[in-house]
């Protein structure tokens, strides 16, 4: 009771000391609520800082929910309302069922497969279940509290203020939210590497008829280019590396967090500082619609995550009965399929209603036209395991992050609740520790139950994609439990990749393997990922850069920042010298194009070679060895590309040596020519100047270079030769954050946001942040009190319920 009170206390002093005269710009439209009292009802200060950053200060985790919701819902309404309708499983109604959704929240296709999905998950009261699950397994009172918060802030900020975003202003979809919305927006985050990720498969599965045909198999190759695919190009990744006190001039830790989400969308990071006095203090990035910080930093440590290569799902092969295609069989005893049976409201039309087919194991997952197909056929369908869809413990995991006080407590979170999806976690601390970690949900299939009970599918695709599909007739072979898992059918705890107190622990989105290139990780399960295999270009540039450092040492958070927009090229220091040097021996200085033009190539030659192999908004060349690169790769086997092949002795430095020999290699170099050319691009312009967005009629210019060139500051940029070159951003960098600590019990912090924090064009904070991001500058954080009230753009709102 006490704590309580002297919590209130504090929450009302500040409010009175940091009190303004008006709004933050991001609320415009909004009337003013400031220093009114709350009548009881949920309520909070926000305090804002420089760019449109939240301070929220509340006295429990209800009120801290409110003002997280409020605030969010200032910023990014639109965005917010938008996947609040997708798992309402309403976008048919009020946008139409053949619209496309934005795929934030799952792969659907269109709006209807999404609403069948989501409509299913709301009949069947699965989020709802967990909810109602006792902590561990369900959430605790502390995360409960902050959903309901969340919810009611929301929904003031809709009552209290008048929508300026053009994107929704007037729509009738954008409504009053509940608990179980804010709760199911979780789930979807959950199971994205799952369910969330075979939508279609899911709404668009149907049994067999009579006139049937019996159907093709399932071809292994394409089924694993498909899951390669689905981690390897989608629109998440990440670049994260912790520095222990060995390394640094003062003994402390460092972590550098660099996440790759996208720029749009319901996926977008969202920054503030969410404070209970005496119980949290903790600042970073909130995926939108989420009421936690997903990455950020304390008082003490500091943490970021990256995309792992674990797959978090297996496909289960049903032997059907031949009488009734759905009745599978297990251990020769017949078990009839559920059909869950979904109705969705369509603007403009009739009602639609489908069947979806359930199983012990999941879902059955089809799609005879899709890539690969997935048939069902009278005798075989495939069920989607996916143990993520039982799992709500998201948000407490990293609840307990926020809390930590050192590396140790980041992990006996994970330990407890282990709640991760799809994510590894990288951290450090104030004491000089760090901490890299696999810990996250994943069927419990080891090597040995693939072994005995993979189909002959499965016999090609785990050994070279992880993905187990395993023999559904036999009750022996559904996936184990550890003893020290929460949950059945996953793995627990002690056998997750884990590496502590490394000089260094670095990743890109390759496996553990190696973390740190003199302490490799060995020994895990395949599904975790690879030991022992080639490593992307970025996970190879990331490592030679970080082990340089660690060796070099008396780093600092200034090194940090100088890594992120160090823009170094791995592919233009392995590649570029070579092309240049075939370039000029082309005969004539022509190469012929893949259309059979020939094309004049003798200017290129110089440019390559005096590019200085970075991706800089100034390099010139960096444009013409970007669209040479990526046609290259495109046309040219990895097998193919280099003279020199992989070996795992050593991994940072093979394959290499670019043969030039390789049939494609100049029409690669024609091709990219010829198509700057056409645009009327100077082969040897600035990046800048053909890499840039557009925010309210200002072209600003953007660093940073794709995947395939091995860029620490990865940018997915998208290609309009007409309109200048790459004119916009889908997915790269985002909440970039540089941390460490010098005693004085406040982090030293330097952040970015590179989109900014809100999706309004009429807000200031639209894209107040990215020229910092364009011109490699950073947010100095504001963590302390006497930092924040110090603020010269300070502003104070107290938010309540009315």
């Amino acid at each position: 009771m006490r704590t309580t009170r002297v919590r209130r206390l504090f929450v009302t002093a500040v409010a009175l000391l940091t009190a303004s005269a008006a709004l933050p710009a991001a609320a415009a439209g909004s009337r003013s609520h400031q220093d009114q009292p709350s009548h009881g009802g949920l309520s909070a200060v926000i305090r804002y800082t420089e760019y449109g950053i939240p301070h929220i200060l509340a006295q429990d985790y209800a009120d801290l929910g409110f003002g997280t919701g409020w605030a969010q819902a200032a910023d990014q309404v639109c965005t917010l309302a938008d996947g609040f309708l997708t798992v309402r499983g309403d976008r048919s109604r009020f946008l139409g069922p053949t619209a496309a959704t934005d795929f934030s929240l799952s792969s659907a296709g269109d709006n209807l497969s999404s609403d069948l999905y989501f409509r299913g998950v709301r009949r069947s009261g699965t989020v709802a279940k967990l909810l109602a699950a006792p902590a561990p397994l369900g959430p605790s009172r502390q995360v409960k509290d902050l959903m309901r918060g969340f919810a009611a802030g929301y929904d003031a900020w809709l009552a209290q203020n008048r929508i300026t975003d053009p994107a929704c202003r007037g729509a009738a979809w954008v409504r009053p939210i509940s608990t179980l919305d804010v709760a199911t927006r979780y789930y979807a985050l959950s199971v994205l590497g799952g369910q969330g990720g075979a939508v279609d498969e899911i709404t668009g599965a149907a049994p067999p008829t009579g006139a049937t045909a019996p159907g093709r198999g399932i071809d292994a190759e394409a089924l694993i280019r498909a899951v390669q695919a689905r981690s390897g190009t989608a629109d998440m990744g990440s670049n994260a590396v912790a520095f222990s006190g060995a390394t640094t001039a003062n003994g402390r830790g460092l972590l550098l967090g660099n996440p790759h989400y996208p720029w749009q969308g319901g996926r977008r990071f969202w920054q503030s500082q969410q404070t209970i006095p005496g119980e949290l203090n903790v600042a970073g990035a909130s995926l939108l619609g989420t009421p936690t910080i997903a990455i950020g930093y304390n008082s003490h440590v500091a943490w970021s995550h990256t995309v792992s290569t674990g797959v978090p799902f297996d496909l289960t092969r049903l032997t059907l009965d031949p009488s009734d295609p759905t009745v599978y069989l297990v251990d020769g005893r017949p078990e009839r399929m559920t059909r869950r049976t979904v109705t969705v409201a369509v603007r403009g039309g009739a009602p639609v209603t489908r069947s979806q087919w359930w199983t012990r194991y999941g879902p059955v997952v089809a799609d005879p036209e899709g890539d690969p197909p997935l048939p069902w056929t009278t005798t075989t369908a495939y069920a989607l395991s996916d143990p993520n869809a039982a799992n709500f413990r998201f948000a407490d995991t990293s609840l307990g992050f926020g809390t930590a006080r050192s590396t140790a407590d980041v992990l006996a979170s994970l330990d407890r609740h282990q709640g991760l999806p799809w994510v590894n976690t990288i951290a450090a601390d104030s004491a000089g520790h760090t901490l890299y970690t696999q810990s996250q949900v994943l069927p419990r299939i080891t090597d040995d139950l693939a072994a005995r009970c993979s189909t002959d599918l499965g016999r090609i695709t785990y050994p070279q994609a992880g993905l187990a599909v395993l023999d559904g007739s036999r009750s022996d072979c559904a996936p184990g439990s550890d003893a020290d898992a929460v949950q059945p059918g996953i793995f627990g705890p002690s056998r997750m990749p884990t590496l502590k107190d490394a000089p260094y622990a670095e990743n890109s989105n390759d496996s553990a393997w190696l973390t740190n290139l003199d302490r490799p990780l060995t020994g895990y399960e395949r599904i975790f990922g690879t030991v022992g295999t080639p490593r992307g270009l970025r996970t190879r540039g990331a490592i030679e850069d970080v082990a340089a450092m660690a060796k070099r040492g008396g780093l600092t958070v200034r090194d940090l920042q100088d890594q992120e927009f160090s823009n170094r090229v791995p592919a233009g220091a392995l590649a570029a010298a070579d092309a240049a040097k075939a370039c000029a021996a082309l005969p004539g200085g022509t190469a012929t194009g893949s259309d059979g033009t020939v094309v004049d190539v003798s200017a290129a030659c110089p440019v390559l070679a005096a590019w200085d192999r970075t991706m800089d908004t100034g390099s010139r060349g960096a444009l013409l060895f970007d669209r040479f690169w990526r046609k290259l790769t495109a046309a040219v086997s990895p097998a193919r590309l280099w003279k020199v092949p992989f070996s795992a002795a050593d991994p940072v430095h093979t394959p290499n040596t670019l043969d030039t020999t390789a049939p494609g290699f100049a029409t690669a170099l024609a091709d990219a020519v010829a198509e700057l050319r056409t645009a009327g691009i100077p082969l040897g312009s600035p990046l800048g100047d053909h890499q840039f967005v557009v925010r309210n009629g200002r072209r600003i210019p953007v660093p940073g270079g794709t995947e395939a060139l091995g860029v620490w500051n990865k940018i997915e940029p998208v290609w309009n030769a007409a309109q200048g070159g790459y004119t916009d951003v889908s997915f790269g960098s985002s909440h970039i954050q540089a941390v460490g600590w010098d005693g004085s019990g406040c982090p030293v912090a330097r952040t970015l946001l590179t989109y900014s924090q809100s999706s309004n064009p009429n807000s200031p904070h639209y894209s107040d942040q990215t020229p910092l991001f364009s011109g490699g500058k950073w947010v100095t954080a504001r963590f302390c009190e006497k930092d924040v009230l110090s603020s010269p753009a300070l502003k104070t709102v107290r938010v309540h319920e009315d």
